[in-house]
C-alpha cells in the first residue's frame, strides 16, 4: 500500500500556461540517466537559461513559489507524449496537487498512480486562484478531498472534480493493483455471469 493522501494546505504556484506537454515538465535529457534529479529537472527549459543559470522571471524560481505545494494551471495539462516520469518530477519537486480545468488523459491517470491529485476545477473559479495566487508573497490554499475542495483566501471555495473510486484510492494509498483486489467479488460475480451469457468467450482461453 502507498502513503495516503492526506488534506493539506500549501502555497500554490501560478501558471498561467495553456497546453503544458509533458516535455516542458520534464525535458528529455533528464530521463537518460536513472540518477538524474528529476525535482531538479521540472520544468528545467523555463526554469534555465542555456548556461544554467535559473531564470527569475520563472515562477517557481520566485520565493515563496520555490516551496509550492500545488500549481494552478491553464487547461489540457499535461499533453504530449506519455511519459510518467512527468508526473514523478513533480512529485519529487513537493508538488502534490495540480488544479487544471483539464488533463490530457494519459497524464490524468498517471497522476493517481503515482499520489499526485489532478483537480478539474471550472475555468471561472481558475480565474479566481489564479489571482488570489499572484500576490508577491503568494498565497496559502487548503485542499480537502474528501470534499473535494480547495479553499484560499478571502473564504474564497471552489469545488473540484474527481472519480469516487479514484479520490477513495487516493485516501486509501491504495495503487492498482490494490484497487483491483478490492473487487475481487465483483470481478468474480461478473465472471460467473458472463460465463453463462457469453460462454464462447471464456473456451477461447480454454482451448488454448
Amino acid at each position: 500500500m502507498g502513503t495516503p493522501f492526506l488534506n493539506f494546505s500549501g502555497v500554490a504556484a501560478p501558471l498561467v500556461v495553456e497546453n503544458v506537454n509533458t516535455d516542458a515538465i520534464i525535458p528529455a535529457s533528464y530521463l537518460r540517466s536513472t540518477s538524474a534529479d528529476l525535482a531538479e529537472g521540472l520544468f528545467a527549459r523555463w526554469r534555465y537559461d542555456e548556461a544554467g543559470a535559473e531564470n527569475p522571471d520563472f515562477v517557481l524560481n520566485r520565493p515563496p513559489f520555490r516551496t509550492s505545494a500545488l500549481i494552478f494551471a491553464g487547461p489540457n495539462f499535461g499533453c504530449g507524449s506519455s511519459r510518467e516520469a512527468a508526473v514523478w518530477a513533480l512529485v519529487r519537486f513537493g508538488i502534490r496537487c495540480v488544479a487544471a480545468p483539464s488533463f490530457a488523459d494519459i497524464f490524468y491517470e498517471n497522476a493517481f498512480r503515482n499520489g499526485l491529485l489532478p483537480a478539474i476545477v471550472s475555468q471561472d473559479d481558475l480565474a479566481v486562484a489564479l489571482e488570489l495566487a499572484c500576490v508577491p508573497d503568494g498565497a496559502s490554499f487548503a485542499v480537502d478531498l474528501p470534499a473535494a475542495t480547495i479553499s484560499g483566501p478571502a473564504g474564497h471555495v471552489m469545488d473540484f472534480c474527481i472519480p469516487p473510486f479514484r479520490r477513495e484510492a487516493l485516501l486509501r494509498g491504495d495503487d492498482e493493483i490494490e484497487t483491483t483486489l478490492r473487487l475481487d467479488g465483483d470481478i468474480a460475480r461478473f465472471t460467473a455471469a458472463d460465463r453463462i451469457a457469453r460462454p464462447w468467450i471464456h473456451s477461447i482461453g480454454a482451448r488454448s
